[in-house]
């Protein structure tokens, strides 16, 4: 797992402004246009390009089909003529070529270039060719390749008031793909870029269960192949699509003598084409209530199709496809302003989609994608062709790090499911665990176990951990969880009936040692949040669990933590007069497992008819506050049952009952969750 965290992001925002309405203008030399950046005064600036001619000189960037791309010296000759002439025009703006050069200063931080265009000719300027002039990091090299200081470039449409942005949700991708009238799109590869990127949120599943596989995968990732405008309209309408993935051919359009480049999807009514311009296409994606509000939104819409960001014509309001679907409110559009080679486009879907559903920032993923393209796809001008329009608000890093830490959270799920299953996790206190063969089982947990660790010991190392105590000690409390959930696994392996009985020593051995690492970073954890009361009740429940404290050890417990069990309560009794909906929830959570706690800290002042009286009000106004299927009460309900099936002690058995039956749960179901 690599991640680089979003606030190691500096803004730099561009603007190119001009008097009269966006279209209807074409390029020319002598028009003059305002170049807003920073804190700076205006800068006129002209572009150095007839319309006409520019128009041409676009064309010989268009890959002949005869040619190797790699030998067209003509094409290569004027990718760089026209990266030099955007990089003079760039160069003339003194506040960007101080905010790029300060920018070199600072290493391995990205530079992120939000250029914002009115002017629909400006749309047709090739910006992501430019090569740095004298005084850009890296000049007389192209401006978004070089390494010295990288830089992100977006585009975006000038709005009245901010796009709403919700990054962090849940991810359902939709794969839409079409191959009207005998053409061929490389779906194959596009599909498996997809199902990669997918995988460690994809239920594991046994050797076979190939039908079950395929139900899990649909859970995430939706596949219309042979696409047609009316099947991606009903989709988007019936399901919540986080990410739409578009693979089909561009194709020129006309409406009204106005020439503009489409998509090629099916018809519905055989396979020829039915091109769709984007505004079509913006309503299909975002499907609307019967009040005309947007039901449901992607957040982001990945175009594989040919001149998806090439505008083509001014004459009239609208733009490219990529234009018209991000001024409709979708917040990200990744498209291609020129042809794109299949290859790079395949080389595009798994780039993109490993990174972000990885959590990464998205704009580092671009500078990611150009440099790969520029490695990959050798001799083309790939690279250049990726056009991205986005959305950027001001709590945008904070999102991007909260969607990063819950598929971290949700990826190391996915693991501990399939331990769960494989010890045997998921059956009935009363009945008998599962039988298996413990050899195979036991080296598959082995790599599960150390997969997990060392995912979560780069999580705890990552900049934002080391700079943070506040998330340092969570990332400590989630794998001191971790290792608590791997003791119990291990701990189930050892006692199975069925197990091979020359391995129950080393097993058991495993469980102790994890939970004695759990113990260590609930310990940690408190060093760098000594106020942090789940970490304080958690520390306090490990160290009582008799595979750390035999009975001699448990009678001292008052004596040597008792101190802490009044200041834990405390703490949570203070947190509760001012909490409220899941907070509340879980401080009642916390102020039953201390009442259970009493039983090991609370010494000879303990009062257990008073103990139970605590629980069961607790519990009991947890259970009213929350739905049956929340998660803090089931979460709650298996936290006690571990102290029944797990760390059975006679001392709280009575309590955790109690607990869990005031919690309305039942004694199975167990999967180990925190």
């Amino acid at each position: 797992m690599s991640t680089i965290p979003s606030k190691a992001i500096q803004k730099v925002k561009l603007e190119f402004l001009r008097p009269g309405p966006s279209h209807n203008q074409l390029l020319s030399p002598l028009t003059p246009y305002i170049a807003l950046c920073g804190e700076e005064g205006p800068v006129t600036v002209q572009m150095p390009f007839e319309h006409r001619q520019l128009l041409m000189r676009l064309r010989r960037l268009r890959y002949e089909s005869d040619k190797d791309p790699a030998k067209d010296e003509q094409r290569q000759a004027e990718v760089r003529d026209l990266g030099e002439a955007i990089g003079r025009v760039l160069g003339q703006i003194p506040a960007l070529l101080s905010e790029l050069g300060n920018a070199a200063v600072e290493a391995g931080k990205l530079v992120h270039l939000r250029l914002s265009l009115s002017a629909f000719e400006l749309g047709l300027v090739p910006f992501e060719l430019a090569v740095g002039v004298d005084g850009f990091p890296g000049s007389g090299s192209p401006l978004f390749l070089q390494t010295r200081a990288p830089i992100s470039i977006t585009r975006e449409v000038r709005r009245g008031r901010p796009l709403p942005v919700n990054w962090n949700r849940p991810p359902r991708i939709l794969f839409a793909f079409a191959e009207p009238d005998g053409l061929y799109v490389p779906a194959q590869s596009h599909l498996q870029a997809l199902r990669s990127a997918i995988e460690p949120w994809v239920k594991i599943r046994n050797p076979g269960m190939d039908k079950e596989r395929v139900e899990d995968v649909k859970k995430i990732l939706t596949v219309l192949p042979n696409a047609t405008l009316k099947q991606i309209r009903e989709a988007c309408a019936q399901t919540e699509y986080t990410h739409v993935h578009i693979l089909a051919h561009g194709a020129p359009l006309e409406n009204s003598g106005n020439k503009r480049y489409g998509v090629a999807l099916s018809s519905d009514h055989d396979q020829s084409k039915d091109i769709i311009d984007g505004e079509r296409l913006a309503i299909a994606l975002t499907a609307r209530d019967s009040s005309g509000n947007t039901k449901f939104c992607p957040t982001l819409v990945t175009l594989a199709t040919c001149d998806s960001g090439n505008i083509e014509s001014m004459l009239t309001p609208g733009g490219s496809i990529a234009h018209e679907l991000h001024a409709a409110g979708i917040p990200w559009v990744i498209a291609s302003q020129f042809p794109l080679w299949m290859r790079a486009s395949a080389i595009a879907a798994e780039v993109l989609y490993q990174r972000l559903l990885d959590g990464n920032d998205p704009r580092w993923v671009i500078y990611e994608l150009r440099q790969r393209l520029r490695t990959d796809a050798a001799g083309t001008h790939d690279w250049a062709s990726i056009v991205a329009y986005a959305t950027v608000p001001l709590n945008f890093e904070d999102q991007v790090d909260a969607f990063r830490d819950k598929q971290i959270r949700r990826r190391l799920e996915v693991k501990f499911d399939r331990i769960d299953e494989l010890v045997g996790a998921n059956a009935d206190i009363e009945q008998t665990q599962q039988t298996f063969s413990s050899a195979e089982l036991g080296e598959e947990i082995g790599f599960l176990c150390k997969s997990i660790r060392n995912e979560l010991k780069v999580w705890r190392e990552a900049p934002e951990a080391v700079a943070s105590f506040e998330i340092k000690a969570e990332r400590l409390g989630m794998s001191a969880a971790s290792e608590k959930r791997i003791g119990i696994a291990y701990s189930l392996l050892a006692n199975n009936h069925a197990a091979d009985l020359s391995k129950i020593p080393k097993w058991a051995k495993e469980s102790k040692k994890a939970y004695e690492t759990s113990q260590g970073f609930y310990r940690e954890a408190l060093e760098f949040e000594p106020h942090n009361y789940w970490v304080m009740t958690q520390y306090l429940s490990i160290t009582a669990i008799p595979a750390l404290t035999n009975s001699a050890a448990f009678k001292c417990l008052p004596e040597n933590y008792g101190q802490w069990w009044i200041t834990a309560r405390q703490i949570v009794e203070w947190e509760l007069n001012k909490a409220s909906g899941d907070n509340r929830a879980y401080i009642l959570a916390t102020l039953a497992e201390l009442a259970l706690l009493g039983v090991a800290y609370g010494g000879p002042d303990f009062n257990d008819q008073h103990a139970k009286e605590e629980i069961i009000r607790y519990c009991s106004e947890m259970r009213a506050q929350l739905g049956p299927d929340e998660f803090p009460l089931l979460s709650t309900q298996r936290q006690f049952r571990r102290y029944i099936r797990y760390w059975d002690r006679e001392e709280w058995r009575d309590l955790a009952y109690i607990a869990l039956e005031a919690l309305g749960g039942r004694l199975s179901e167990e999967s180990l969750e925190d």
